[in-house]
């Protein structure tokens, strides 16, 4: 018997650590121009939720406005990719999808000589040569299969859409690059035409240009759009969405700087995200603290984390014999000298508390984490350093242990509220098949089953499902969640991914009811916005020990 729980015990564990540390792995295939299609090109279907892009990506807008008009679509297994770089073949299918321009030019009867006329993109190809947006090499060639550089694809846009600067082309990019130049003298026109045309969109830093690297589908989805926006085609993003903060503008080098008083105070107190954290550093007499020359980089929660603290906390934090407590818990946010989000690299690093925060910087996402904290609005310029806004407080280790003081103790009861979400993703209710993998109640066998996750706090889950069968079997475990990370077992497949483990109760419903211990872990994989797949080991120990694998699709609440 022991040796039976021993070795069951073994096999969860085995598979809810191997759930956790997934590595991704990438491989790649080249794609010849004689492929009908080729395996990397987007299905037809669209849809704005693309599983890989999250509503505080820096590009999400740009996708989602682009996705509703059906000029770019995702992969069947619902990711967009953002990432992955355009070959020219697709970014001349993005543009014979986004715009409607006359033929300037006609191609020779025999069109280029490396795209066969039975070729996926022939059409396109053809079309934004005719249009004027896209030129062969010498040779006669197109070479479709080459992934596009930022530069070609801006000066194509630029060229298409006969956008000419103003000003000296020379100074308008210097004003607004670092990097300028490094731009190839075939494209100094074109590109200071797009900038002051606000088409360029550079991220994480406005003012480098990286003209040079391959354009990825999420920068192409930016300019598209942004190219459109200049038509009259599509509006403007409003000016407190974040993704603005990317978009370039030849006047100021970027839509970063605020003009006049653009101090961390004075940006954080004229930001309508930031007006709870302007109003406790007033409270905490921190205010000309960061007016001083500095430099600092502020990692500032937005009203909505700090609205997700437990109930009284914020009121508490207010009050005058919590005042150090509150200095404590904001000079952690702040850490000493200027660093941007292309300058942070994953380690610790030390703030003004004397604390040390955690950055975890993930590149081929575009994302980075400050402890469990994440960063939604990277790089707002301040005069004297730079903002990144957060969605959650940031705790000092040191003072976990310590309350708000107050007439009430709302603040040291946990923040359990059943049904929210919790780190690992939303509560669900669904079905699900069962297979049995040992023992002799409904669990070992191959069943129908109902199951459900139930958030009670940011990280902790009740998990209540019933396998039905000849011995149904239902199953009550607590299961702690731990945060998403992304798999990537082929280039052609990348997904979240949020593992859990727990223990609790199985209660055997027969005539001989029996209840045992019960072991279970797991992982929940995002099906857009409204689905949840899932799936889970169980193993319940009651007359035997009886081990399921459970695969279902739960719909979120």
């Amino acid at each position: 018997m022991f040796s039976t729980v021993r070795l069951s015990l073994t096999t969860l564990l085995a598979l809810g650590v191997s759930a956790i540390a997934i590595n991704p792995v990438t491989f790649s295939s080249p794609v010849l121009a004689q492929t009908p299609v080729p395996s990397t090109t987007p299905s037809t279907t669209t849809t704005a939720n693309f599983t890989d892009v999250s509503s505080d990506y820096w590009a999400q807008p740009f996708i989602q406005a682009l996705a509703a008009r059906n000029i770019i679509s995702g992969f069947p297994d619902g990711t967009f990719k953002p990432n992955q770089p355009v070959s020219r073949a697709e970014f001349a299918t993005l543009i014979q999808k986004a715009f409607n321009q006359q033929p300037v030019r006609q191609i020779g009867a025999s069109g280029f000589t490396d795209v066969p006329t039975n070729f996926w993109a022939s059409a396109a190809i053809r079309e934004a040569y005719e249009t004027g947006f896209l030129s062969g090499y010498p040779g006669n060639v197109f070479r479709p299969n080459q992934q596009i550089p930022r530069v070609q694809a801006i000066v194509a846009l630029s060229n298409g859409l006969n956008l000419a600067s103003s000003d000296a082309a020379s100074s308008v990019l210097s004003n607004s690059y670092t990097d300028a130049a490094t731009i190839p003298n075939y494209a100094v026109n074109g590109v200071a035409g797009a900038t002051q045309a606000n088409v360029v969109v550079n991220y994480p830093n406005v003012k480098q240009l990286n003209p040079s690297v391959s354009l990825t589908r999420a920068e192409a989805a930016a300019l598209l759009y942004q190219a459109l926006v200049k038509q009259g085609q599509a509006q403007p993003l409003a000016s407190n969405v974040a993704a603005t903060n990317y978009i370039v503008s030849s006047t100021t080098g970027g839509n970063q700087t605020t003009p006049g008083a653009n101090d961390i105070v004075s940006l954080a107190a004229s930001n309508s995200s930031f007006s709870t954290l302007a109003s406790l550093l007033k409270t905490a007499g921190l205010t000309e603290t960061l007016q001083q020359p500095g430099p600092y980089t502020v990692f500032a929660p937005t009203n909505e984390a700090f609205a997700a603290l437990p109930a009284g906390t914020l009121e508490q934090l207010q009050q005058p014999q919590n005042k150090e407590l509150l200095v404590k818990i904001l000079r952690y946010h702040v850490v000493p000298g200027q660093l941007t989000s292309s300058q942070l690299s994953s380690g610790q690093l030390k703030t003004a508390e004397e604390g040390s925060i955690n950055i975890k910087v993930d590149s081929a996402n575009n994302q980075i984490a400050v402890n469990e904290a994440r960063v939604v609005q990277p790089n707002i310029q301040a005069s004297n350093g730079v903002i990144h806004a957060i969605n959650e407080v940031l705790i000092p280790p040191n003072l976990t242990s310590q309350q708000p003081q107050g007439e009430t103790n709302q603040a040291q009861t946990p923040d359990v509220t059943p049904g929210r979400a919790t780190r690992g993703g939303s509560s669900y209710v669904g079905v699900a098949g069962n297979i049995g993998l040992g023992g002799d109640s409904a669990l070992s066998d191959g069943n129908i089953a109902v199951i459900s996750k139930i958030g009670l706090t940011r990280t902790i889950s009740v998990r209540p499902s019933a396998v039905f069968g000849d011995d149904t079997v239902v199953l009550v475990p607590v299961t702690l969640d731990f945060v998403p990370r992304t798999v990537e077992p082929t280039s052609q497949t990348r997904f979240p991914v949020s593992p859990y483990i727990g223990a609790g109760v199985a209660i055997e419903t027969s005539d001989d009811a029996d209840v045992g211990l019960l072991l279970t872990g797991g992982i929940d994989i995002p099906l857009g916005s409204r689905f949840t797949a899932t799936g889970a080991v169980n193993a319940a120990f009651l007359d035997e020990t009886d081990v399921g694998l459970l695969l279902g699709v739960g719909y979120n609440f």
